[in-house]
């Protein structure tokens, strides 16, 4: 940095803080969309309150990383933030469903750039052979996230209002938005830049197509339906276009040069199936807990505490390892083995099965996840030019997302296939299955249908399972195949890390 080493243990809890409030909103309305539904109606539009933040900030984060490698990290991270408490403020005082759906795309404008833009910020500030510790205390941050959101957004429903899950909002992202103004100082940038807004209509075109298909298919619209041709359609025909957009750019919104990067196309096809198989396997554990176990939705999220206390125990102490050794390849290798272990373990779990059996599987999961989230993007980081360290990061975490969606979207189609294959097995002849099944109808069933109902569950959730183990495997495979480039003591000026990253690679 021009103003010599920043104020690290000022500024970076800032952005722990910014991070958390991205990370919060992805999961902290779960609990409360039963009450928001009751309050303001529209229950036939309520995943659109879930999928319009998750398609803005997917759409957006390539963007934002691309405008903080242009004109700076701090004033773009900024103004992020404020878009987002913006957001927030707006959904706290919604007073209809169509109203909260267009606030919540709103706040997911701006948590597209928190996500990406301080990720970029940590890179820019923090050497590599440094940043395995604190990249590993905002992997922490991303699992705690995970597990208290739904705790959180189910105390502020019980004790507070479901307005409370946004208004938490404005008092954190304000204290992080003094400090970095205060103390985080970016780069100057005064060259005149071409901005690539055709790619970044192509896009986010395509990727609106892809987050709407996986997130609606099955749900809102039937899988078959002209909507989700379309949107097929649009996907598959935009996509080269834009990557043909791209090459003919003066500035790409996604460099095609960073895929000639072996560690940046490698990490990006890992955090891709790693995704794909995290959130497809790992949304449907609670519904293990609470439908076969019969757990309420606050107690099965305390319940998931071992694989948030796997992941903080790893990302910590390999993101300190990291530091000390400057080598990184080990962790993405034993962290997607553990993965896929865990899943394996998973795909075991019957009706019978103790609690504690299933929470020792998710502390393998969490201790697995830990060593593989943040490195695969400390590792790309390294490798890459910092002119381009915002599209980087963004890239990386844009394939995990994309991953997420469609795994989501291909186990809930294995799920409720197979589970109404096993309930016809069980229940007695001529009882009709209901079209919508929660988890307090069935605890109130009768005992002999509620047995049928928890094994049916938790047999459904057999190929779920195997099959996100046998996706994590080719991860594993993957890993090997990653290069130990020397992780850099100081930063690089630009132009400089192609080279040495090149040179590195030559030797391995």
């Amino acid at each position: 940095m021009p103003d010599g080493q920043p104020r690290i243990k000022v500024i970076f809890p800032a952005l722990m803080l910014v991070l958390l409030l991205a990370a919060l909103d992805q999961t902290i309305v779960s609990t409360a969309l039963p009450t928001i539904v009751g309050d303001l109606g529209g229950i036939s539009h309520l995943s659109w309150v879930v999928t319009a933040y998750l398609l803005a900030s997917t759409i957006t984060g390539p963007l934002y990383g691309k405008l903080g490698d242009l004109y700076g990290r701090k004033k773009v991270l900024q103004a992020a933030i404020v878009i987002f408490l913006i957001g927030s403020a707006l959904c706290g005082q919604a007073r209809s469903m169509t109203e909260l759906i267009g606030f919540r795309a709103l706040q997911g404008l701006g948590a597209g750039g928190l996500m990406v833009v301080t990720l970029a910020v940590v890179g820019d500030i923090i050497p590599p052979r440094d940043r395995g510790r604190y990249q590993g205390l905002f992997g922490a941050v991303f699992g705690l996230a995970t597990v208290i959101g739904p705790l959180l957004g189910g105390f502020f429903v019980d004790d507070l209002s479901w307005r409370w899950i946004f208004y938490v909002n404005l008092p954190l992202g304000a204290i992080a938005l003094v400090v970095i103004g205060a103390v985080f100082h970016s780069r100057e940038v005064k060259t005149r830049h071409a901005m690539d807004y055709l790619g970044a209509v192509l896009l986010a075109a395509p990727l609106a197509s892809i987050v709407l298909f996986t997130s609606l298919g099955g749900t809102t619209w039937s899988w078959v339906s002209p909507q989700m041709i379309v949107l097929m359609v649009l996907s598959v025909v935009l996509l080269p276009i834009f990557v043909w957009v791209e090459f003919r750019a003066a500035e790409p919104i996604l460099p095609p040069s960073l895929f000639r990067n072996h560690t940046f196309s490698l990490t990006s096809i890992i955090g891709f199936i790693v995704g794909f198989a995290l959130f497809g396997g790992v949304t449907y554990l609670p519904l293990y807990l609470q439908i076969t176990k019969g757990s309420s939705p606050t107690i099965s999220g305390l319940q998931l505490t071992p694989l948030m206390a796997g992941l903080l125990v790893t990302s910590i102490v390999s993101g300190q390892l990291i530091s000390r050794l400057g080598r990184y390849r080990m962790f993405p290798i034993v962290g997607s083995a553990l993965i896929a272990v865990s899943m394996f373990l998973l795909s075991r779990l019957e009706a019978g099965t103790p609690t504690w059996v299933a929470a020792v599987y998710a502390t393998i999961l969490g201790l697995g996840l830990g060593m593989v989230m943040q490195v695969l993007v400390l590792a790309v980081q390294n490798a890459v030019d910092p002119s381009v360290m915002g599209v980087a990061t963004s890239g990386s975490t844009l394939f995990r997302q994309i991953g997420g969606s469609i795994g989501v979207a291909l186990f809930g189609t294995i799920f409720a296939n197979r589970v109404h294959v096993e309930l016809a097995k069980r229940l007695p002849a001529g009882t009709k299955i209901p079209k919508q099944i929660n988890p307090l109808q069935i605890k109130h069933l009768p005992p002999k249908a509620h047995a049928a109902f928890a094994d049916a569950f938790s047999t459904a959730l057999h190929p779920v399972f195997i099959t996100a183990a046998g996706i994590t495997l080719l991860a594993f495979f993957l890993t090997f195949l990653l290069r130990e480039v020397p992780l850099r003591v100081q930063q690089p000026r630009v132009g400089e890390v192609f080279e040495t990253t090149s040179a590195a690679e030559a030797n391995l």
